[in-house]
Protein backbone atom coordinates (compact mmCIF):
# COMPACT_ATOMS: atom_id res chain seq x y z
CA UNK A 1 0.00 0.00 0.00
CA UNK A 2 2.73 2.29 1.01
CA UNK A 3 4.15 2.17 -2.48
CA UNK A 4 1.04 2.80 -4.08
CA UNK A 5 0.93 5.95 -1.87
CA UNK A 6 4.18 7.32 -3.39
CA UNK A 7 2.52 8.27 -6.20
CA UNK A 8 0.01 10.91 -7.21
CA UNK A 9 -3.89 9.13 -8.11
CA UNK A 10 -3.66 11.46 -11.14
CA UNK A 11 -0.33 10.58 -12.50
CA UNK A 12 -0.38 6.14 -11.19
CA UNK A 13 -3.83 5.63 -12.40
CA UNK A 14 -3.92 6.61 -16.15
CA UNK A 15 -0.73 4.39 -16.23
CA UNK A 16 -2.84 1.45 -14.74
CA UNK A 17 -5.04 2.21 -17.38
CA UNK A 18 -3.03 1.85 -20.07
CA UNK A 19 -1.17 -0.97 -18.94
CA UNK A 20 -4.98 -2.76 -18.29
CA UNK A 21 -5.75 -2.26 -22.05
CA UNK A 22 -2.01 -3.18 -23.56
CA UNK A 23 -2.68 -6.06 -21.76
CA UNK A 24 -6.56 -6.48 -22.02
CA UNK A 25 -6.42 -10.43 -22.89
CA UNK A 26 -5.19 -13.27 -20.87
CA UNK A 27 -2.75 -14.52 -24.24
CA UNK A 28 -1.26 -10.78 -23.94
CA UNK A 29 -1.10 -10.38 -19.57
CA UNK A 30 0.34 -13.80 -19.68
CA UNK A 31 3.15 -12.28 -22.46
CA UNK A 32 3.52 -9.12 -19.96
CA UNK A 33 6.76 -8.27 -18.84
CA UNK A 34 7.50 -10.56 -16.21
CA UNK A 35 3.92 -11.82 -16.45
CA UNK A 36 3.13 -9.10 -13.80
CA UNK A 37 -0.13 -7.21 -15.71
CA UNK A 38 -2.55 -9.05 -14.57
CA UNK A 39 -5.77 -7.71 -14.32
CA UNK A 40 -6.19 -8.64 -10.54
CA UNK A 41 -2.82 -6.89 -9.62
CA UNK A 42 -3.51 -4.06 -11.69
CA UNK A 43 -7.58 -4.42 -10.05
CA UNK A 44 -5.73 -3.95 -6.41
CA UNK A 45 -3.25 -0.97 -7.58
CA UNK A 46 -6.00 1.14 -8.79
CA UNK A 47 -8.20 0.46 -5.87
CA UNK A 48 -5.41 1.25 -3.16
CA UNK A 49 -4.36 4.90 -5.47
CA UNK A 50 -7.81 5.58 -5.31
CA UNK A 51 -8.95 4.88 -1.79
CA UNK A 52 -5.87 5.86 0.07
CA UNK A 53 -3.87 7.99 -2.36
CA UNK A 54 -3.69 11.79 -2.17
CA UNK A 55 -2.48 14.58 -5.08
CA UNK A 56 0.54 15.62 -2.92
CA UNK A 57 2.97 12.89 -3.84
CA UNK A 58 5.63 12.35 -6.33
CA UNK A 59 4.62 11.39 -10.62
CA UNK A 60 4.42 8.11 -11.89
CA UNK A 61 6.31 5.87 -14.34
CA UNK A 62 6.15 2.74 -15.90
CA UNK A 63 9.07 1.73 -13.65
CA UNK A 64 7.10 2.93 -10.95
CA UNK A 65 3.97 0.75 -11.81
CA UNK A 66 5.94 -2.49 -12.41
CA UNK A 67 8.08 -2.40 -9.28
CA UNK A 68 4.70 -1.84 -7.67
CA UNK A 69 3.24 -5.03 -9.56
CA UNK A 70 6.14 -7.00 -8.42
CA UNK A 71 5.36 -6.17 -4.57
CA UNK A 72 2.19 -6.77 -5.10
CA UNK A 73 3.20 -10.72 -6.11
CA UNK A 74 5.19 -10.81 -3.37
CA UNK A 75 3.04 -9.92 -0.81
CA UNK A 76 2.96 -12.32 1.76
CA UNK A 77 -0.53 -14.60 2.52
CA UNK A 78 -1.61 -16.29 5.69
CA UNK A 79 -0.60 -20.00 4.09
CA UNK A 80 3.18 -18.82 4.90
CA UNK A 81 2.41 -18.73 8.24
CA UNK A 82 -0.50 -21.05 9.22
CA UNK A 83 0.76 -23.96 10.29
CA UNK A 84 -2.66 -26.19 10.43
CA UNK A 85 -4.17 -29.26 7.71
CA UNK A 86 -6.83 -26.77 6.16
CA UNK A 87 -4.18 -23.76 5.12
CA UNK A 88 -3.73 -25.10 1.58
CA UNK A 89 -7.42 -24.99 1.13
CA UNK A 90 -7.87 -21.53 2.35
CA UNK A 91 -5.03 -20.24 0.37
CA UNK A 92 -6.96 -22.17 -2.85
CA UNK A 93 -10.03 -20.38 -1.94
CA UNK A 94 -8.68 -17.15 -1.96
CA UNK A 95 -6.23 -17.50 -5.00
CA UNK A 96 -9.01 -19.32 -7.06
CA UNK A 97 -11.47 -16.13 -6.60
CA UNK A 98 -8.83 -13.41 -6.70
CA UNK A 99 -7.58 -14.64 -9.80
CA UNK A 100 -9.63 -17.01 -12.21
CA UNK A 101 -12.23 -14.44 -11.98
CA UNK A 102 -10.77 -12.87 -14.54
CA UNK A 103 -10.58 -16.20 -17.10
CA UNK A 104 -13.93 -16.53 -17.72
CA UNK A 105 -14.88 -16.28 -21.35
CA UNK A 106 -16.23 -12.77 -22.38
CA UNK A 107 -18.51 -14.68 -25.31
CA UNK A 108 -20.34 -16.90 -22.74
CA UNK A 109 -20.65 -14.33 -20.38
CA UNK A 110 -22.28 -11.70 -22.36
CA UNK A 111 -24.24 -13.30 -24.33
CA UNK A 112 -25.38 -15.16 -21.73
CA UNK A 113 -27.34 -12.18 -20.21
CA UNK A 114 -29.45 -12.54 -23.06
CA UNK A 115 -29.88 -15.95 -23.97
CA UNK A 116 -31.42 -16.22 -20.22
CA UNK A 117 -33.02 -12.68 -19.18
CA UNK A 118 -34.89 -12.02 -22.73
CA UNK A 119 -34.55 -15.15 -24.63
CA UNK A 120 -35.92 -17.83 -21.76
CA UNK A 121 -39.27 -18.61 -20.43
CA UNK A 122 -39.71 -18.95 -16.57
CA UNK A 123 -42.20 -21.61 -14.72
CA UNK A 124 -43.06 -19.04 -12.28
CA UNK A 125 -45.20 -15.53 -12.13
CA UNK A 126 -42.41 -12.67 -12.30
CA UNK A 127 -42.12 -10.46 -9.67
CA UNK A 128 -39.29 -8.19 -11.17
CA UNK A 129 -38.45 -9.79 -14.51
CA UNK A 130 -41.52 -8.78 -16.32
CA UNK A 131 -42.48 -6.43 -19.65
CA UNK A 132 -40.39 -3.34 -19.23
CA UNK A 133 -38.25 -4.32 -16.29
CA UNK A 134 -35.22 -3.73 -18.36
CA UNK A 135 -35.76 -0.20 -19.37
CA UNK A 136 -36.82 0.12 -15.65
CA UNK A 137 -33.38 -1.23 -14.33
CA UNK A 138 -30.96 -0.79 -16.77
CA UNK A 139 -32.28 2.70 -18.77
CA UNK A 140 -32.60 0.64 -21.45
CA UNK A 141 -33.30 -2.62 -23.32
CA UNK A 142 -30.60 -4.82 -22.28
CA UNK A 143 -29.84 -5.68 -26.10
CA UNK A 144 -28.71 -1.50 -25.75
CA UNK A 145 -27.06 -2.35 -22.42
CA UNK A 146 -24.94 -4.87 -23.48
CA UNK A 147 -24.28 -2.78 -26.48
CA UNK A 148 -22.85 0.39 -24.39
CA UNK A 149 -20.64 -1.99 -22.14
CA UNK A 150 -19.13 -3.47 -25.45
CA UNK A 151 -18.44 0.03 -26.75
CA UNK A 152 -17.01 1.37 -23.33
CA UNK A 153 -15.15 -1.90 -23.41
CA UNK A 154 -13.70 -1.62 -26.92
CA UNK A 155 -12.73 1.96 -26.46
CA UNK A 156 -11.04 1.37 -23.21
CA UNK A 157 -8.84 -1.07 -25.01
CA UNK A 158 -8.04 1.16 -28.13
CA UNK A 159 -7.29 4.59 -26.07
CA UNK A 160 -5.49 3.65 -23.75
CA UNK A 161 -8.21 2.59 -20.97
CA UNK A 162 -10.04 5.97 -21.74
CA UNK A 163 -13.71 6.76 -23.01
CA UNK A 164 -14.60 10.39 -24.27
CA UNK A 165 -18.28 11.19 -24.12
CA UNK A 166 -17.04 13.86 -27.22
CA UNK A 167 -16.11 11.03 -29.27
CA UNK A 168 -19.78 10.03 -29.83
CA UNK A 169 -20.18 13.49 -31.81
CA UNK A 170 -17.35 12.93 -34.11
CA UNK A 171 -18.48 12.32 -37.96
CA UNK A 172 -17.24 8.91 -37.29
CA UNK A 173 -19.84 7.63 -34.71
CA UNK A 174 -22.88 8.53 -36.41
CA UNK A 175 -22.97 4.74 -37.54
CA UNK A 176 -23.17 4.05 -33.78
CA UNK A 177 -25.54 6.71 -32.88
CA UNK A 178 -27.72 5.64 -35.23
CA UNK A 179 -27.61 2.38 -33.62
CA UNK A 180 -27.89 3.70 -30.10
CA UNK A 181 -28.88 7.48 -29.32
CA UNK A 182 -26.07 9.38 -27.62
CA UNK A 183 -28.28 10.78 -25.16
CA UNK A 184 -28.76 7.08 -24.05
CA UNK A 185 -25.04 5.92 -24.13
CA UNK A 186 -24.54 8.82 -21.74
CA UNK A 187 -27.20 7.82 -19.49
CA UNK A 188 -26.69 4.27 -19.11
CA UNK A 189 -22.71 5.30 -19.02
CA UNK A 190 -23.75 7.39 -15.95
CA UNK A 191 -25.86 5.65 -14.12
CA UNK A 192 -24.00 2.73 -13.32
CA UNK A 193 -20.52 2.49 -15.28
CA UNK A 194 -19.24 6.03 -13.70
CA UNK A 195 -17.97 6.82 -10.23
CA UNK A 196 -15.97 9.19 -8.24
CA UNK A 197 -12.90 9.61 -5.74
CA UNK A 198 -15.34 10.11 -3.35
CA UNK A 199 -17.95 7.70 -4.16
CA UNK A 200 -15.54 5.23 -4.71
CA UNK A 201 -13.86 5.75 -1.34
CA UNK A 202 -17.57 5.29 0.63
CA UNK A 203 -17.96 2.05 -1.75
CA UNK A 204 -14.64 0.05 -0.58
CA UNK A 205 -15.25 1.34 3.24
CA UNK A 206 -18.90 0.17 2.81
CA UNK A 207 -17.45 -3.34 1.37
CA UNK A 208 -14.70 -3.75 4.07
CA UNK A 209 -15.08 -7.14 6.13
CA UNK A 210 -11.57 -6.98 7.35
CA UNK A 211 -8.85 -4.97 8.69
CA UNK A 212 -5.89 -7.60 8.31
CA UNK A 213 -3.26 -6.39 5.37
CA UNK A 214 -3.12 -9.48 3.99
CA UNK A 215 -6.51 -10.26 3.20
CA UNK A 216 -7.43 -6.85 1.29
CA UNK A 217 -6.88 -7.54 -1.91
CA UNK A 218 -9.31 -10.60 -1.77
CA UNK A 219 -11.97 -8.25 -0.76
CA UNK A 220 -14.82 -7.10 -3.55
CA UNK A 221 -13.41 -3.98 -5.34
CA UNK A 222 -15.68 -1.44 -6.21
CA UNK A 223 -14.42 -0.90 -9.45
CA UNK A 224 -16.70 -4.39 -10.24
CA UNK A 225 -19.66 -2.39 -9.40
CA UNK A 226 -18.66 1.03 -11.39
CA UNK A 227 -15.41 0.74 -13.58
CA UNK A 228 -15.14 3.88 -14.69
CA UNK A 229 -13.55 6.80 -12.61
CA UNK A 230 -14.19 10.31 -13.94
CA UNK A 231 -11.77 12.80 -12.56
CA UNK A 232 -8.40 11.85 -13.94
CA UNK A 233 -7.69 13.42 -17.38
CA UNK A 234 -9.94 13.69 -20.30
CA UNK A 235 -13.44 11.75 -20.75
CA UNK A 236 -13.61 8.79 -18.48
CA UNK A 237 -10.65 6.53 -17.23
CA UNK A 238 -11.31 2.30 -16.86
CA UNK A 239 -8.44 1.55 -14.61
CA UNK A 240 -8.92 -2.20 -15.51
CA UNK A 241 -10.73 -2.37 -19.07
CA UNK A 242 -11.75 -6.04 -18.02
CA UNK A 243 -14.23 -5.25 -15.55
CA UNK A 244 -16.45 -3.37 -17.85
CA UNK A 245 -18.16 -5.97 -19.77
CA UNK A 246 -18.56 -8.04 -16.27
CA UNK A 247 -20.72 -5.30 -15.59
CA UNK A 248 -23.31 -6.91 -17.88
CA UNK A 249 -23.00 -9.89 -17.61
CA UNK A 250 -25.63 -11.71 -15.84
CA UNK A 251 -23.66 -11.61 -12.57
CA UNK A 252 -23.01 -7.74 -12.58
CA UNK A 253 -26.99 -7.54 -13.86
CA UNK A 254 -27.91 -9.59 -10.87
CA UNK A 255 -26.34 -7.34 -8.74
CA UNK A 256 -27.57 -4.25 -10.71
CA UNK A 257 -30.97 -6.23 -9.92
CA UNK A 258 -30.75 -6.60 -6.07
CA UNK A 259 -30.11 -3.50 -5.26
CA UNK A 260 -32.91 -2.17 -7.01
CA UNK A 261 -35.51 -4.92 -6.37
CA UNK A 262 -34.34 -7.05 -3.55
CA UNK A 263 -34.51 -10.70 -3.42
CA UNK A 264 -37.51 -10.57 -5.43
CA UNK A 265 -34.42 -10.00 -8.31
CA UNK A 266 -32.76 -12.96 -7.44
CA UNK A 267 -35.90 -14.92 -6.90
CA UNK A 268 -37.05 -14.73 -10.80
CA UNK A 269 -33.37 -14.94 -12.31
CA UNK A 270 -33.50 -18.25 -10.26
CA UNK A 271 -36.53 -19.29 -11.78
CA UNK A 272 -34.98 -18.30 -15.30
CA UNK A 273 -31.47 -20.04 -14.57
CA UNK A 274 -33.36 -23.71 -14.04
CA UNK A 275 -35.11 -23.47 -17.27
CA UNK A 276 -31.94 -21.83 -18.93
CA UNK A 277 -29.86 -24.77 -18.03
CA UNK A 278 -32.63 -26.88 -19.31
CA UNK A 279 -32.51 -25.34 -22.74
CA UNK A 280 -28.74 -26.18 -22.40
CA UNK A 281 -28.97 -29.57 -21.97
CA UNK A 282 -31.76 -29.98 -24.78
CA UNK A 283 -28.34 -29.26 -27.22
CA UNK A 284 -27.26 -32.21 -26.06
CA UNK A 285 -27.26 -35.11 -28.56
CA UNK A 286 -28.75 -38.25 -28.35
CA UNK A 287 -30.02 -37.42 -25.12
CA UNK A 288 -33.73 -37.47 -23.14
CA UNK A 289 -34.28 -34.51 -20.82
CA UNK A 290 -36.78 -34.99 -18.38
CA UNK A 291 -37.89 -31.98 -16.22
CA UNK A 292 -38.05 -32.63 -12.62
CA UNK A 293 -40.27 -35.03 -11.39
CA UNK A 294 -43.44 -34.66 -8.55
CA UNK A 295 -43.88 -37.88 -6.73
CA UNK A 296 -45.29 -39.29 -3.34
CA UNK A 297 -48.81 -37.86 -1.94
CA UNK A 298 -46.86 -34.95 0.01
CA UNK A 299 -45.96 -33.83 -3.69
CA UNK A 300 -42.09 -33.57 -3.28
CA UNK A 301 -39.63 -32.65 -6.21
CA UNK A 302 -37.04 -34.47 -7.76
CA UNK A 303 -33.96 -32.48 -9.01
CA UNK A 304 -34.66 -30.02 -11.30
CA UNK A 305 -33.49 -31.96 -14.31
CA UNK A 306 -33.34 -35.75 -15.00
CA UNK A 307 -30.96 -36.36 -18.43
CA UNK A 308 -30.86 -39.88 -20.13
CA UNK A 309 -28.42 -41.29 -22.31
CA UNK A 310 -26.74 -44.43 -23.83
CA UNK A 311 -23.75 -44.61 -21.41
CA UNK A 312 -25.42 -43.10 -18.28
CA UNK A 313 -28.28 -41.24 -16.08
CA UNK A 314 -27.54 -37.27 -15.21
CA UNK A 315 -29.47 -36.16 -12.16
CA UNK A 316 -29.01 -32.15 -12.82
CA UNK A 317 -29.84 -30.23 -10.00
CA UNK A 318 -29.71 -25.87 -10.71
CA UNK A 319 -28.28 -23.47 -8.04
CA UNK A 320 -28.85 -20.01 -8.79
CA UNK A 321 -25.51 -19.66 -6.30
CA UNK A 322 -22.23 -17.76 -6.72
CA UNK A 323 -19.17 -17.45 -4.20
CA UNK A 324 -20.03 -14.96 -1.18
CA UNK A 325 -17.08 -12.96 0.41
CA UNK A 326 -16.42 -15.51 3.12
CA UNK A 327 -15.77 -17.80 0.45
CA UNK A 328 -13.44 -15.55 -1.10
CA UNK A 329 -11.60 -14.40 1.90
CA UNK A 330 -11.99 -18.11 3.23
CA UNK A 331 -13.08 -16.63 6.75
CA UNK A 332 -14.64 -19.09 9.82
CA UNK A 333 -17.76 -19.22 8.03
CA UNK A 334 -16.82 -20.39 4.64
CA UNK A 335 -17.63 -23.96 5.12
CA UNK A 336 -21.40 -22.82 6.55
CA UNK A 337 -21.33 -21.02 3.66
CA UNK A 338 -20.75 -23.84 1.08
CA UNK A 339 -23.22 -25.80 2.89
CA UNK A 340 -25.78 -23.55 2.95
CA UNK A 341 -25.71 -22.81 -1.02
CA UNK A 342 -24.89 -26.03 -2.04
CA UNK A 343 -25.39 -28.81 0.34
CA UNK A 344 -29.21 -29.28 -0.37
CA UNK A 345 -28.75 -29.89 -4.14
CA UNK A 346 -25.89 -32.97 -2.74
CA UNK A 347 -28.97 -34.17 -0.38
CA UNK A 348 -31.50 -33.77 -3.67
CA UNK A 349 -29.25 -35.65 -5.95
CA UNK A 350 -29.12 -38.51 -3.43
CA UNK A 351 -32.34 -38.75 -2.66
CA UNK A 352 -33.30 -38.90 -6.53
CA UNK A 353 -31.01 -41.67 -7.19
CA UNK A 354 -32.34 -44.03 -4.25
CA UNK A 355 -35.89 -43.16 -6.12
CA UNK A 356 -35.01 -44.43 -9.15
CA UNK A 357 -33.00 -47.28 -7.76
CA UNK A 358 -35.88 -48.00 -5.55
CA UNK A 359 -38.25 -48.53 -8.13
CA UNK A 360 -40.94 -45.21 -7.20
CA UNK A 361 -43.52 -45.44 -9.46
CA UNK A 362 -42.57 -41.90 -10.72
CA UNK A 363 -39.33 -42.48 -12.47
CA UNK A 364 -40.86 -45.32 -14.35
CA UNK A 365 -39.39 -43.69 -17.14
CA UNK A 366 -36.03 -43.44 -16.11
CA UNK A 367 -34.04 -46.95 -17.15
CA UNK A 368 -32.19 -48.38 -14.18
CA UNK A 369 -29.90 -50.75 -16.49
CA UNK A 370 -26.83 -48.10 -16.08
CA UNK A 371 -24.44 -45.93 -14.06
CA UNK A 372 -26.11 -42.60 -12.23
CA UNK A 373 -23.98 -39.29 -11.91
CA UNK A 374 -24.96 -35.99 -10.11
CA UNK A 375 -24.43 -32.52 -11.46
CA UNK A 376 -24.74 -29.55 -9.66
CA UNK A 377 -24.76 -26.18 -12.11
CA UNK A 378 -24.37 -22.98 -10.38
CA UNK A 379 -24.75 -19.25 -12.22
CA UNK A 380 -20.82 -18.94 -10.89
CA UNK A 381 -18.11 -21.04 -10.67
CA UNK A 382 -16.63 -22.50 -7.03
CA UNK A 383 -13.38 -23.38 -8.65
CA UNK A 384 -11.86 -25.92 -6.41
CA UNK A 385 -15.60 -27.34 -4.87
CA UNK A 386 -14.13 -30.40 -6.32
CA UNK A 387 -10.91 -30.54 -4.83
CA UNK A 388 -10.21 -32.44 -1.51
CA UNK A 389 -9.74 -29.40 0.37
CA UNK A 390 -13.22 -28.52 -0.14
CA UNK A 391 -15.33 -31.55 -1.21
CA UNK A 392 -15.19 -33.46 2.60
CA UNK A 393 -17.02 -30.61 4.06
CA UNK A 394 -19.92 -31.54 1.72
CA UNK A 395 -22.84 -34.09 2.34
CA UNK A 396 -21.36 -37.63 1.44
CA UNK A 397 -23.26 -39.65 -1.72
CA UNK A 398 -23.95 -42.65 -2.77
CA UNK A 399 -23.13 -41.69 -6.43
CA UNK A 400 -20.46 -39.31 -8.43
CA UNK A 401 -21.17 -35.94 -7.83
CA UNK A 402 -19.71 -33.02 -10.05
CA UNK A 403 -20.02 -29.32 -9.43
CA UNK A 404 -19.86 -26.93 -12.49
CA UNK A 405 -20.32 -23.70 -13.53
CA UNK A 406 -22.55 -22.76 -16.70
CA UNK A 407 -19.92 -21.68 -18.77
CA UNK A 408 -18.52 -25.59 -18.12
CA UNK A 409 -22.11 -26.31 -18.83
CA UNK A 410 -22.74 -24.73 -21.73
CA UNK A 411 -19.06 -26.41 -23.18
CA UNK A 412 -20.29 -30.00 -22.47
CA UNK A 413 -23.36 -30.01 -24.20
CA UNK A 414 -21.18 -29.03 -27.55
CA UNK A 415 -18.89 -31.98 -27.58
CA UNK A 416 -19.23 -33.26 -31.17
CA UNK A 417 -16.56 -36.25 -31.29
CA UNK A 418 -17.47 -38.24 -28.06
CA UNK A 419 -20.22 -38.93 -26.20
CA UNK A 420 -20.67 -36.67 -22.98
CA UNK A 421 -21.77 -39.90 -20.92
CA UNK A 422 -18.11 -41.61 -21.71
CA UNK A 423 -16.59 -38.26 -20.92
CA UNK A 424 -18.13 -37.81 -17.31
CA UNK A 425 -18.00 -41.74 -16.59
CA UNK A 426 -13.83 -42.02 -17.39
CA UNK A 427 -13.90 -38.60 -15.52
CA UNK A 428 -15.41 -40.24 -12.71
CA UNK A 429 -13.41 -43.37 -12.63
CA UNK A 430 -10.00 -41.45 -11.98
CA UNK A 431 -9.22 -40.86 -8.53
CA UNK A 432 -7.09 -37.90 -9.43
CA UNK A 433 -9.34 -36.19 -12.95
CA UNK A 434 -12.72 -36.49 -10.60
CA UNK A 435 -10.94 -33.84 -8.51
CA UNK A 436 -10.50 -31.38 -11.38
CA UNK A 437 -13.05 -28.48 -12.50
CA UNK A 438 -15.53 -30.25 -15.25
CA UNK A 439 -13.59 -27.87 -17.87
CA UNK A 440 -10.46 -30.26 -17.59
CA UNK A 441 -12.50 -33.19 -18.85
CA UNK A 442 -13.39 -31.32 -21.84
CA UNK A 443 -10.79 -29.86 -23.15
CA UNK A 444 -9.21 -31.06 -26.27
CA UNK A 445 -12.43 -32.04 -27.79
CA UNK A 446 -14.56 -31.02 -31.23
CA UNK A 447 -17.06 -28.63 -29.95
CA UNK A 448 -19.97 -27.11 -32.05
CA UNK A 449 -21.63 -23.81 -32.07
CA UNK A 450 -23.82 -23.28 -28.82
CA UNK A 451 -26.77 -22.08 -30.37
CA UNK A 452 -28.12 -21.18 -27.35
CA UNK A 453 -25.70 -18.51 -27.21
CA UNK A 454 -25.41 -17.58 -30.42
CA UNK A 455 -28.84 -15.95 -30.62
CA UNK A 456 -28.52 -14.12 -27.40
CA UNK A 457 -24.76 -12.64 -28.98
CA UNK A 458 -26.97 -12.17 -32.03
CA UNK A 459 -29.32 -10.01 -30.54
CA UNK A 460 -26.69 -7.00 -29.58
CA UNK A 461 -26.14 -4.74 -31.87
CA UNK A 462 -22.56 -4.67 -32.50
CA UNK A 463 -22.28 -8.72 -33.29
CA UNK A 464 -21.05 -8.72 -36.62
CA UNK A 465 -18.41 -6.22 -36.05
CA UNK A 466 -17.42 -7.97 -32.77
CA UNK A 467 -17.51 -11.64 -33.37
CA UNK A 468 -14.19 -12.06 -34.33
CA UNK A 469 -12.69 -9.94 -31.15
CA UNK A 470 -14.08 -12.10 -28.24
CA UNK A 471 -12.60 -15.19 -27.35
CA UNK A 472 -15.48 -18.00 -26.89
CA UNK A 473 -13.38 -20.68 -25.50
CA UNK A 474 -13.21 -21.90 -22.04
CA UNK A 475 -11.46 -20.26 -19.50
CA UNK A 476 -7.67 -21.04 -18.66
CA UNK A 477 -5.96 -21.49 -15.09
CA UNK A 478 -2.92 -18.90 -14.03
CA UNK A 479 -3.08 -20.41 -10.44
Amino acid sequence: MARVRRHRPSALLPLIARASATYSWESSWLQSPYRKYTPWALADAARVSLACGNEYRKDASDADLLQILDMYVRLEDHFLRDTDEDALGRWLLRASGEQMTYQEPVFQDLARAAAMLTQTSGTRPARCLRPGWEEELLGASLSHYVGIAQLLWASAISCAGRFDPDSLTAPGAKRICAEIPAATIMSVTEKHFVTDTAAFRQANDRARMTTDPLLRRYEYNPLRGTPLVEGYGPGLLAPVSQLIPAKASPLGIYYTGVARFGNAFAQDLGDLFEAYVGRQLGLLPDATVHPEIVYGRGNALSVDWIVVTEELVLLVEVKSVRPTAHLRLASEQRVDEVKRMLGRAYEQIDNTAALIAGGQKEFAGVPTDRPVHGLIVTMEPFHIVNAPVQRPQLPATTVPVTVCSISELENMVTITDAPVGRLLLERAADPQRSTYALREALSGHTHARNAVLDAGWDSYPWRHAAAGQVPSGPAGAAL
